[in-house]
């Protein structure tokens, strides 16, 4: 009952926003259930959220950018921030995309942009939990296991952010950590954290919706497993 009030809730915002003119009505969400408009909602939030993200890595880890002359943080965006992903993977990462590029991003033996492999890894996943759809209407469907799962292998992004070093005992990447000043700076936590609760929000919904089951497994995150998604 609670669960069915807060989609409600999140419903009514909908509509609140598109009468307020910051999202404008169309007749395609005459084909969308509930659900469906939900769906979307938390779609454009976890991309803003990949966005800040990205922007956030490379501001902290500019070497990253500079492996690969003459490139741009927008460039980076616009490769991966597309459902349109290369057949084969992505060439730069040797052919990988999704989850496999997550392991890539923490391998010791891989020289290249390390933010671009991240990124790649995340965006490919999250992008496979919605079935690579930025969109969804009444007959199409999603599977829980996929968005709690991408939601457990965010949880290790963010540990390995914080404890992967390379051989010389350097972090792999720059993420959280203490300004010169003393001040503390845990907003890349922060940011991971928000897209870890959208993504289980979104599977909770969609078990209760169809009452399918989560099979909640017990995952250490201080591991470089990823679950396939």
């Amino acid at each position: 009952m609670l669960l069915r009030t807060g989609i409600t809730f999140l419903l009514a915002l909908a509509l609140t926003a598109c009468s307020a003119g910051n999202r404008p009505f169309e007749f395609k969400n005459l084909a969308k259930s509930d659900m469906d408009l939900i769906t979307d909602i938390h779609i454009l939030e976890i991309r803003d959220a990949i966005r800040e993200l990205t922007v956030k890595l490379y501001k902290r880890n500019p070497r990253e950018l500079a492996k690969v002359p003459d490139m741009t943080v927008s460039g980076r965006l616009d490769s991966f921030m597309t459902v349109q992903r290369p057949e084969g993977g992505y060439a730069e990462l040797g052919g990988l995309d999704g989850v496999d590029a997550l392991y890539l991003a923490f391998s010791e033996e891989y020289e290249g942009d390390r933010v671009f492999a991240l990124m790649v890894g995340i965006t490919g996943m999250i992008s496979a939990s919605y079935n690579n759809q930025l969109e969804f209407y009444l007959l199409d469907d999603i599977d829980q296991q996929k968005l709690y799962n991408s939601a457990r292998n965010l949880e290790t992004v963010a540990w390995l952010l914080n404890t992967r070093k390379d051989i010389n005992g350097d972090l792999m990447l720059l993420s959280n950590g203490i300004a010169l000043d003393g001040t503390p700076n845990y907003s890349y936590e922060r940011v991971l954290a928000k897209m870890i609760v959208i993504q289980d929000m979104m599977a909770k919904m969609v078990a209760d919706s169809t009452n399918r089951h989560i099979n909640q497994v017990v995952h250490g995150v201080a591991s470089m497993t990823f679950f396939p998604i």
